[in-house]
């Protein structure tokens, strides 16, 4: 009996569990979203290195870091649910850690944040602001299958992508960034709701009243897959638009191998929702950094 209850009995959080409160695999979309941003931008690349790595590692570790920590912490009843496994139901980091770490990070998002100049400072505030409306309450947009999904890709897409831009331009990206922005960020709507498949017990028994729940699996995932499937449709007609014909039929092949995955993932969404995110998904972030280059060498970022 001592030893089954002694990992539950820590007074400081296990080293291990504080960073996999911080989920590094979760990091890679804003990551990928400022670079597309500093790569859309127009600027040479070769003389910023140090505050593209630098908006990288805030974009990433730091401010998505946080908003998960952020999440854990106000979602650890949903998670003693779904995944009692993990840092903080599991005890692995006790007390009210979970919270001092999530605050803890979201002052040093602040710091970082402020050395990239206004815009830098003003899209890490919103950020960290997002990420706190996202997961805490009396706000806790999560709640909402419509709301939440649509903050997380504005934050994990659009938000890291405009940053990107404006650092290294040292001014608002033009309407034409902006615009392709905005389009992968609602697109990412759809890839929210498919990672709330794998929360759908718990989000039931809570409130959490996400799009798999108050609608079902199936019509979810068609929900998902059409908001993707319009957003890359318009990036691509735009593409045409401007001038950039080979750019635009990449990110087309690129939506038709999607359409080909979504064929499996509609068979029995519940089960292939994971195997979407990791393979689906893959070609959509591929065709933001092919929209990215359309537009630098355009040069209608600059």
């Amino acid at each position: 009996m001592t030893a089954s209850i002694a990992p539950f009995a820590r007074t400081t959080p296990q080293p291990r569990a504080m960073l996999e409160l911080i989920k590094p695999i979760t990091w890679f979309p804003p990551i990928w979203a400022y670079l597309c941003g500093a790569v859309s931008a127009g600027v040479p690349l070769a003389g910023n290195w140090a505050i593209v790595v630098l908006g990288m590692v805030l974009a990433g570790p730091i401010v998505c870091g946080m908003s998960q920590a952020a999440n854990d912490w106000c979602d650890r009843h949903v998670d003693a649910v779904n995944e009692p496994n993990r840092p903080i139901p599991s005890g692995r980091i006790p007390g009210r850690w979970g919270l001092y770490i999530a605050l803890a990070m979201t002052v040093i998002s602040l710091a970082i944040g402020a050395l990239l100049g206004p815009l830098g400072f003003g899209a890490t505030l919103v950020g960290v602001l997002a990420a706190w409306a996202y997961s805490a309450e009396p706000v806790r947009l999560k709640r909402s299958g419509w709301w939440g999904p649509g903050l997380v890709g504005l934050s994990y897409e659009g938000l890291p992508w405009f940053t990107g831009a404006a650092v290294l331009l040292s001014a608002a990206p033009r309407f034409e960034v902006v615009m392709i922005a905005c389009l992968y960020a609602l697109g990412a709507h759809g890839i929210m709701t498919l990672n709330d498949f794998k929360a759908l017990e718990g989000d039931r028994q809570h409130g959490v009243r996400s799009l798999p729940v108050v609608l079902g699996p199936e019509v979810a995932a068609r929900i998902a897959c059409t908001t993707m499937g319009m957003a890359q449709a318009i990036v691509i007609a735009l593409l045409l638009i401007w001038g950039a014909p080979w750019h635009g039929l990449a990110v087309a092949l690129l939506l038709m191998a999607q359409i080909v995955a979504m064929r499996r993932l509609f068979r029995d969404p519940k089960k292939h929702a994971p195997w979407y995110n990791g393979t689906g998904v893959v070609f959509y972030v591929s065709g933001m950094m092919i929209a990215a280059f359309a537009l630098r060498n355009l040069g209608v970022a600059g």
